[in-house]
């Protein structure tokens, strides 16, 4: 029995002593608890997240459960290696190395959180006016940059090397390119307060200070596209357009339009049932609303004719010129068959002598 108690104290002494047994202890304890970790992560917390109504807490636990187990393998690692005791050079390597692998993996997590949480947002009805998905990819792209530089940089603060020089090579490299492309910046940043504000979408038909109309087909960071009535594209750089005056025909209340039907007869003509053939006319086109409803408006006394409009809403602009025109024909046919005249103007020369023939 003694004997056997001795072996067991020399057994003992033997581990005590012996570093490369307690560094593979100390490795193999973080694997079993990185594995245990994963076990409850996969079948606890993931039932539970599971429950709520919302997908992002469920997206954080997929994408930590990587960077948690891998972090404390690495950590047993790195005990195991201060227990082995290795020259300075040897442990700053491995201690860089380690750190590194960490900087991937958690990057990698502050990637995708970060993505999701923008996401996320973006869909969120009480988001922030300037945050949504026509400008999510913006933000996306501006996160991704932060993020990759600042772990670049912290990756080499560990492998000791000296960012001074090159965060001021970084600075004058900016300002050049900066000032090089101006234009395209300028476009830029006017692209993400056009998308922010919402002066016009996807659909609306707009009309712009230089004349053309036509629908916004797509909305860049850099310009706007617009498909004229012609079916002729015209790209406008966001900073023109965010520096000029749009009239949004589909915007206001609703997307109704209305139109004017400019139409002159002659003096003496019974204005009341002028106005009354009108309505009728605009009352009995298909394509115009019933709310608001056709009216007529008495406008003026014009030079040759008592100048009328007759005033219909549409439910799209781009149905202008099509009503427009059944409308006029209307018009004109049903004045006709009623004897109203529709005068143009005339006038009338009165001569007071002829000239006499020279004798």
């Amino acid at each position: 029995m003694d004997s056997w108690q001795q072996n067991i104290k020399l057994y003992a002494s033997y581990l005590s002593d012996n570093l490369f047994i307690q560094a593979s202890a100390v490795v193999l304890s973080s694997w079993l608890l990185a594995l245990l970790i994963d076990r409850i992560i996969a079948n606890s917390i993931k039932q539970f997240v599971k429950r709520t109504r919302t997908q992002f807490d469920d997206h954080i636990i997929e994408y930590i459960h990587r960077p948690l187990v891998v972090s404390l393998v690495l950590l047993g690692l790195a005990s195991a290696t201060l227990l082995l005791e290795p020259q300075q050079q040897v442990r700053d390597l491995v201690f860089s190395v380690f750190y590194t692998i960490a900087m991937l993996i958690w990057t990698q997590f502050l990637l995708r959180l970060t993505l999701a949480t923008l996401r996320s947002y973006a869909q969120n009805p009480n988001r922030v006016p300037v945050l949504h998905p026509k400008t999510l990819p913006l933000f996306e792209n501006i996160a991704f940059l932060l993020i990759i530089s600042f772990a670049i940089y912290f990756i080499f603060v560990s492998w000791d090397v000296d960012m001074t020089a090159w965060l001021a090579s970084a600075g004058i490299i900016g300002i050049a390119v900066g000032f090089a492309a101006k234009d395209t910046l300028a476009n830029l940043f006017s692209g993400v307060f056009i998308m922010a504000d919402a002066p016009y979408k996807i659909g609306d038909f707009v009309v712009l200070d230089s004349g053309e109309r036509g629908e916004i087909t797509r909305i860049g960071i850099r310009s706007t596209r617009m498909l004229t009535r012609d079916d002729v594209e015209v790209t406008v750089p966001n900073a023109v357009m965010g520096n000029t005056k749009i009239i949004n025909e589909s915007g206001g209340r609703h997307e109704k339009y209305r139109i004017r039907v400019q139409v002159g007869v002659a003096y003496g003509s019974d204005i009341d049932r002028v106005k009354q053939l009108l309505t009728q006319i605009g009352v009995a086109e298909p394509s115009t609303c019933e709310d608001p409803e056709p009216r007529v408006r008495f406008r003026r006394f014009g030079p040759s004719a008592l100048e009328l409009e007759l005033l219909c809403w549409i439910h799209q602009p781009v149905l202008r010129g099509r009503i427009l025109d059944r409308l006029n024909s209307a018009v004109y046919k049903a004045f006709n068959e009623q004897g109203i005249e529709i005068p143009y103007a005339k006038y009338d020369v009165f001569i007071k002598s002829m000239p006499t023939k020279p004798e």
